[in-house]
């Protein structure tokens, strides 16, 4: 019989297995929902199910790149034991590989053919679940091009080449010496790593952290009874220190603190041998906005103790 693509969904939403299996599944049980529910559990294919209601907040980053593009991507596990695992360290290179030949997009990403399995990241990624044994997602990537330049990474807390717990990518658009760009651009990404700045430019600091960040000193400086007028130049001095600590062109170089790191890359010039800018930036976090289940790991011995 001929199996319909809305049937394959209906069994991927409950089994959580892949849309091959689905389709073989419903093909072997003649399109019986139930007993290809069944055909799944007995392969062990659907036990990705079980797993899929915890908490993937630990994992790795992983970085890729080939000059003028790289990419960053973050795939989670239940916990960092999994993390060091090999085979888990090779699905994410090989999703930080995926990503170099998509535009970094995770829809992108996502959807892009893992290599040898013939399948998409996602449901490669959810296949191995059942061998790993661990709830296992790929979360998030992104990417940076550009025309002329490099776009360096950099790797913090790196457990291997290119995979660890924090992920920069810092795009520089220059003429110049692209190994000269490449090595200011890493100690640039080491910065990044470090402060964790929230915009390159002061025009790009998202209004509502600045009107949030202008409140609080305005009712702070109020404390002091001065007169309006001196508030508001209070306020408009706070400010300005407060792009200097978030905007990573106005932040002081961790590399040299007497500089800027848009006076660093101006001293950077003279050996890259052209103009230089920094164009963009990317971060990413292990974790990173993800809330961890708090477990009663008394209760979870308990509980294992009865099964």
């Amino acid at each position: 019989m001929s199996i319909t693509a809305a049937q394959v969904k209906e069994l991927r939403e409950i089994s959580g297995a892949g849309m091959m299996d689905c389709k073989a599944a419903l093909t072997e049980t003649n399109g019986d929902m139930e007993a290809a529910v069944d055909w799944l559990r007995a392969k062990g294919i659907s036990k990705a199910d079980k797993k899929a209601g915890r908490t993937a907040a630990e994992g790795l980053v992983g970085v890729a790149s080939n000059g003028k593009k790289a990419v960053v991507v973050e795939v989670n596990s239940e916990t960092d034991f999994v993390a060091r695992n090999d085979a888990f360290q090779d699905i994410v290179r090989n999703v930080a590989n995926v990503a170099l030949t998509t535009d970094g997009s995770t829809a992108a990403v996502a959807a892009a053919t893992y290599p040898s399995s013939g399948k998409s990241v996602v449901d490669t990624i959810k296949d191995a679940v059942g061998t790993i044994g661990e709830n296992l997602s790929f979360r998030r990537s992104a990417a940076l091009t550009v025309n002329e330049g490099v776009v360096a990474t950099y790797i913090h807390n790196a457990v291997s080449d290119g995979l660890g717990k924090l992920g920069v990518l810092v795009a520089i658009e220059t003429a110049g010496n692209a190994d000269v760009a490449q090595a200011f651009g890493r100690q640039v990404a080491m910065h990044v790593a470090a402060t964790n700045p929230l915009a390159l430019t002061a025009a790009e600091v998202d209004p509502a952290a600045v009107e949030r960040e202008k409140a609080v000193f305005t009712e702070s400086a109020r404390q002091s009874g001065k007169p309006e007028n001196i508030i508001e130049k209070m306020v408009e001095g706070r400010l300005r220190k407060f792009y200097e600590e978030v905007v990573l062109l106005s932040q002081a170089f961790v590399i040299n603190p007497d500089l800027t790191v848009e006076a660093a890359l101006k001293e950077a010039e003279k050996t890259i041998g052209a103009p230089a800018k920094i164009t963009a930036f990317v971060r990413f976090a292990l974790g990173e906005g993800i809330e961890k289940e708090e477990t009663d790991f008394a209760a979870e011995v308990a509980a294992a103790v009865k099964k």
